[in-house]
């Protein structure tokens, strides 16, 4: 192999599961190790073998601590890679905290899944970490400063840039060299774009003149206008008041790092105001508790700092520990606030606050951030009048709402104001960290703007060689999924689905005649599968 390699083992034509391989003669280097999540499909990608070989691997290039990007490191070493991972020291210390909480969760659900797959006879199901490999992954960080060049291996290094995303962000910027010719090729991996008036980040920067552009398209296909600090506040404003006025809880699904402390900032802000009642606040994620601790230690490198730590510190805000604690908060009647993890609604302590209060018809339920297709967040947000949560049904009563103006990600017109920025891209433009409408939207605008451009959305598992021009490879590993099964609705989904539609349909039936109708179609199907009644 002469020329270098790009391997597209994550995000995509999804959001979940960032990683890139950089292969050259001497060295592989990957760009972020990420969980999957979203349909089962998906997710089951966390329990099978790496594409690669995590031994050859000698260095991992983290751009920030988002379990989608960091959470297959533990992963990683368990499984032999022994190398340095390079990353802000923000980042390291989110590390810290959110990768045994990942690991904490995986062993507590597998624990769970065990108990039912024993009652079942089906076979036991191991976590894909543990809380050693997570600890055993964090003497391995190596701390990093922004806009200074490092040395990762022999031909190889790398300059990591502010991305205005999450506390420690970056985009990393990635020179290849021969010490024959000197440099040869200049790539950039954005990472996730923060957005404008992002509450507590400075915005996004980068260099400009490179030959690869790797960016994410999360949001290319939609636009959230120029909103305010002051004008978020206000749209906020008066989903709590409507949240008042039926007199239940506001429960809020949010990411435990950077989300929750954004909307503490900004609740905190406006019951300072008076414009809402002073009431409790519960911070229900052990994460998100040892995250702003996190937090308020790099106060003073965070825009609006002093406020955050006022906000933390404020008698209203409690944040909860223990499982009984937690499951006490739904037991209290009238308005309150709720906060908990995780922001997609598929795992973490909001799945029993969901299934407290989704029944609830004074209960309102805002969603602050992207949901991905599949988890159970974009499911409610699609109207769902029932959902499965813990193997039970429950049905939504209550009302569900969506506030995108906490995403840590960039819109449209901000993605392309970043990418114009690092102009010139000599060669390609590689879309990735994206669903198919915001890739295909995003490609025809930088096609518009760019006449002749080279826009490319990678599939899964794909394999470009990197020269004067890129080139698709044609290998002999198939795809770990097919294009058409990633970021789609998939059988569980379909499943899940059915179980509520019969249950549905069996309700509404007046008597036991009509049920049993149902019932024999039914069995008649499950019988004669492949010779369905017409």
């Amino acid at each position: 192999m002469s020329l270098p390699r790009l391997h597209f083992h994550g995000a995509a034509h999804s959001v979940t599961g960032s990683c890139f391989e950089i292969e050259t003669e001497k060295a592989r280097v990957l760009v972020d190790c990420g969980m999957f999540q979203g349909p089962k499909s998906e997710r089951e990608l966390n329990y099978r073998a790496f594409p690669f070989d995590p031994e050859k691997v000698d260095a991992v290039l983290l751009t920030h601590a988002h379990i989608d990007h960091s959470g297959l490191l533990p992963k990683l070493v368990n499984k032999g890679f022994t190398g340095r991972i390079f990353a802000t020291k923000a980042t390291i210390d989110l590390c810290s905290v959110m990768l045994p909480d990942s690991a904490h969760i995986q062993e507590t659900e597998v624990e769970q899944l065990n108990r039912r797959n024993a009652q079942r006879g089906r076979p036991i199901v191991t976590p894909i970490y543990i809380q050693a490999d997570a600890t055993a992954c964090m003497p391995l960080f190596r701390s990093v400063d922004y806009r200074e060049w490092i040395s990762i291996v022999p031909g190889i290094r790398a300059r990591f840039w502010n991305a205005g995303h999450l506390l420690g962000s970056a985009s990393i910027e990635i020179e290849l060299a021969s010490e024959e010719s000197g440099p040869i090729l200049r790539l950039m991996f954005s990472g996730d774009i923060g957005p404008a008036h992002k509450l507590l980040q400075s915005s996004a920067e980068g260099p400009r003149d490179l030959d690869y552009l790797v960016c994410e398209a999360t949001y290319g296909d939609r636009e959230r206008g120029d909103v305010s600090s002051d004008q978020r506040r206000e749209i906020l404003l008066q989903e709590v008041q409507m949240a008042v006025r039926a007199n239940g809880p506001l429960v809020i699904p949010s990411f435990a790092v950077e989300r929750t402390q954004e909307l503490l900032v900004d609740l905190f802000l406006l019951m300072k105001a008076g414009s809402i009642p002073a009431s409790a606040i519960f911070v229900d994620s052990p994460l998100a508790t040892r995250a702003s601790e996190i937090f308020e230690r790099h106060a003073s490198e965070i825009e609006r700092g002093d406020i955050l730590r006022d906000a933390l510190n404020d008698p209203h805000v409690r944040f909860t520990e223990t499982v009984e604690q937690s499951k006490s908060i739904n037991r209290i009647s009238g308005f309150f606030v709720v906060i908990a993890a995780s922001g997609m609604c598929d795992a973490g302590r909001i799945r029993h606050h969901l299934k407290a209060n989704l029944w609830r018809k004074n209960a309102t339920i805002l969603l602050t951030g992207y949901q991905a297709q599949g988890s159970l967040g974009r499911i409610l947000l699609d109207h769902a009048s029932s959902v499965r949560i813990q193997g039970e049904e429950v049905q939504v009563k209550a009302r569900v709402r969506q506030l995108d103006l906490y995403s840590g990600h960039a819109d449209a017109s901000e993605l392309m104001n970043w990418i114009q920025a690092r102009n010139p891209v000599w060669q390609h433009i590689f879309l990735v960290h994206g669903e198919e409408g915001s890739l295909d939207a995003l490609k025809n605008r930088l096609e518009t703007l760019h006449d002749g451009a080279h826009i490319v959305t990678p599939e899964l598992d794909d394999t470009y060689e990197l020269g004067q021009t890129a080139t698709r490879l044609v290998t002999n590993h198939f795809p770990r999924l097919p294009p058409n099964k990633v970021a789609h609705l998939d059988w569980h989904n379909d499943l899940s689905k059915l179980l509520l539609d019969i249950s549905e349909a069996v309700d509404k039936e007046a008597d036991e005649r009509g049920r049993s109708v149902i019932i024999r179609g039914l069995r008649e199907a499950l019988d004669n599968p492949k010779n369905p009644r017409s």
